[in-house]
C-alpha cells in the first residue's frame, strides 16, 4: 500500500512540473508576462491536486478495503485462537494444583509446557501477518527483564546451563520481533554447542553479547553466515534461515550486528543497541 502512495504522489508531482514547464515555454516564446504565468500555474495547480486526488483514491480504495477487511479477519481469528488456548491452559493450570502423582504432574507440565508454545506460535503467526499489513507498534521494555524471560523458556528444555550478566536497560522496541530475534540467536548456541558448555549472557554499556563454546566457524563460514539457507555444518537439521531473519531484523531496527568466531571455539554475537535504548 505504501509503494502505491508513493508511486502515486511521485506521477502527481511529476506530472504538475512537466505542466508548468511546458506553460513557461510556451508563455516564454510567445510573450512571457509573471503574473499570467503565477494565474495559469496556480490553476495547474489546483486542477493537478484535483484529478491526482480523485486518481489515488482509485486506486488505493481496493487495497485499503482489502487491508480492513484482513485485519478483522486476523482479529477474529486471533479471539477464536484465543479462547480454547486459554482454556486448555487454565485448565492444565487447575489439574496440576490439584494432582499429587508425580508421573501425572510431569505429563501435565508436558501438556502445558506444549500449550503456551502453541500459543506463543499464533501470536508470532499473527505478528508476522500484521507486519505485512501496517507499521507494528513500539513500546518501551525493559531489556534484562525480556532476556531473562526468554532464557527461561530454553533452560526448561535442560539442555545447555545459562550464565547472565546483565544491567538494567530500557529500549524502545518492536517487543514480538525483538523476542523472535533473541530467540533465534539463543536456538542457534544451543544448536552447535554441546550440552554441558553454558550460553552466556553480557548486557553492559548499550551492548548484548551471546557467546558460546560451541564448534564455531571458519572464515568461510563467517562470511557467509548472513545468507539465507546457508548452513555451514550439513549435518545439522534446518533450513539456515535463523541468522537471514535476525540480520534483516537488526537492518531493519538499526541495531548493528557483529559476528566473531572460531572453530571449535565457539562463536560470540554483539548487537549494538544505541540506537533502541530509551531514555
Amino acid at each position: 500500500m505504501y509503494k502505491k502512495i508513493w508511486i502515486a504522489t511521485s506521477v502527481y508531482v511529476l506530472s504538475v512540473v512537466c505542466c508548468l514547464a511546458l506553460i513557461y515555454f510556451f508563455m516564454r516564446e510567445s510573450g512571457f508576462n509573471e503574473e499570467n504565468f503565477l494565474i495559469i500555474g496556480g490553476v495547474v495547480v489546483v486542477l493537478g491536486w484535483g484529478v491526482g486526488h480523485i486518481l489515488s483514491s482509485h486506486l488505493l480504495a481496493p487495497q485499503a478495503s482489502i487491508d480492513t477487511n484482513l485485519s478483522e479477519l486476523i482479529n477474529e481469528v486471533v479471539h477464536e485462537l484465543n479462547l480454547p488456548l486459554s482454556t486448555i491452559i487454565a485448565n492444565t493450570a487447575l489439574l496440576k494444583k490439584h494432582t499429587e502423582d508425580e508421573k501425572s504432574i510431569k505429563r501435565i507440565e508436558r501438556i502445558e509446557a506444549a500449550s503456551h508454545r502453541l500459543e506463543r506460535l499464533y501470536k508470532e503467526l499473527v505478528y508476522g501477518i500484521k507486519k505485512e499489513l501496517h507499521p507494528i507498534a513500539k513500546e518501551r521494555v525493559a531489556l534484562e527483564q525480556l532476556l531473562q524471560e526468554r532464557v527461561d523458556i530454553f533452560e526448561a528444555f535442560e539442555r545447555n546451563p545459562f550464565e547472565m550478566q546483565l544491567e538494567a536497560c530500557s529500549i524502545y522496541v518492536d517487543k514480538i520481533g525483538f523476542e523472535k530475534m533473541i530467540d533465534n540467536l539463543l536456538i542457534n548456541a544451543m544448536k552447535y554447542s554441546p550440552k554441558t558448555k553454558p550460553i552466556r549472557l553480557t548486557l553492559t554499556e548499550k551492548t548484548l553479547v551471546i557467546a558460546d563454546e560451541g564448534m564455531g566457524m571458519d572464515e568461510t563460514q563467517l562470511v557467509r553466515v548472513f545468507e539465507r539457507y546457508y548452513q555451514g555444518d550439513k549435518q545439522q537439521e534446518g533450513e539456515g534461515i535463523g541468522l537471514a531473519l535476525v540480520k534483516a531484523y537488526c537492518d531493519a531496527e538499526g541495531i548493528g550486528i557483529q559476528v566473531h568466531s572460531q572453530k571449535e571455539k565457539g562463536t560470540k554475537i554483539i548487537l549494538n543497541l544505541a540506537k533502541m535504548v530509551h531514555v
